[in-house]
Parts: structure tokens; sequence; C-alpha cells
């Protein structure tokens, strides 16, 4: 097996495994670039487009990584923080996880998340070690000094849905 040819392709070889081995309706990587969380890949594709932004406060990723609420929750009703939350492109969450993904210097870089249309059952949190090491993996590319990319643009908010 030949790797990744750069970060980017790592990130979205990771989320098309996530995609296929588990029930999650759509996977994200995504990058805090100043007061926005923006969207660096999806699967499947046009599940949200890359550059795709919402206001970091506004996140549901915001509210895991602070630790105000919890990284996953089958049923986002049920978690205040997330309860009224939506995508860039205004899906509506019933089901949430996600993992911060750090740089060199444990600084936040962005997250590993997934999202589902639908609530999911409890057993879906068997998920989360494997979304835990794909973050992980993703922060030691970083670590190890592999370049990202630059920080994308955000997409303004009218070009930030599905294609």
């Amino acid at each position: 097996m030949a790797p990744w040819r750069d970060w980017s392709a790592a990130a979205s070889g990771a989320l098309e495994y996530l995609h296929t081995h588990s029930s999650w309706d759509a996977w994200l990587v995504t990058r805090v670039v100043g007061d926005r969380q923006v969207v660096l890949c999806a699967r499947p594709m046009g599940a949200v487009r890359p550059g795709a932004s919402l206001p970091w406060a506004e996140s549901f990723c915001r509210q895991m990584v602070s630790g105000q609420a919890p990284r996953i929750a089958t049923v986002t009703a049920a978690v205040p923080e997330y309860a009224t939350r939506t995508l860039p492109n205004g899906m509506a969450v019933a089901a949430y996880i996600g993992v911060p993904v750090v740089g060199p210097d444990m600084e936040l870089f962005g997250t590993v998340c997934g999202v589902g249309a639908r609530a999911r059952p409890l057993s879906a949190t068997r998920d989360l070690p494997l979304v835990e090491l794909v973050a992980r993996l993703l922060s030691s590319l970083l670590a190890a000094g592999m370049d990202p990319g630059p920080a994308p643009e955000p997409l303004p908010d009218h070009l930030a849905a599905p294609r």
C-alpha cells in the first residue's frame, strides 16, 4: 500500500473508510480558521461542500471541544448544547459524533465528525474509538510535519449548500 501523497488525501481516505464502515450519514474533516469552522472534505461526496463554513461559536464541534457537550450524542435533541444546531448546509442533525484534531503544539486544528439525519441507536457509541483513532492519526501526521495545505477561504453562505 502506497502512502497518501499529502494530508488532504489522508483525511479524505479516512473519511471514505468511516463512511463505508459505519451507519452515520455524513463524515467531515474540518479546520478552525479564525472564528469560522471550515469543511475541508466530506463523505459522501456532495454531503457538504468543501469550504462551507459556519461561525465556530455556533458549531456542534465547538461545544464538544470545549467539553460543554459529549463527543457522541445518539440523540442530539437530548443534549441541550446540540439541540438547536445545524450544519453549514442547513441540514438538521439528529445524531452527532466528533473528536478534535490537534497540531504539533497541541493547538486545535479542527475536527473529525459524523452526523446523522436520524437518531442513532445506543450501539452507535461503539464508533467513538474508531473516530478517536482517525483523529489521532491525522493529528500525528500534522505533528510529523505533513502539511495540510493552506487554510481554505470560507465560502459565502449562499454557496455552502451541496451541489
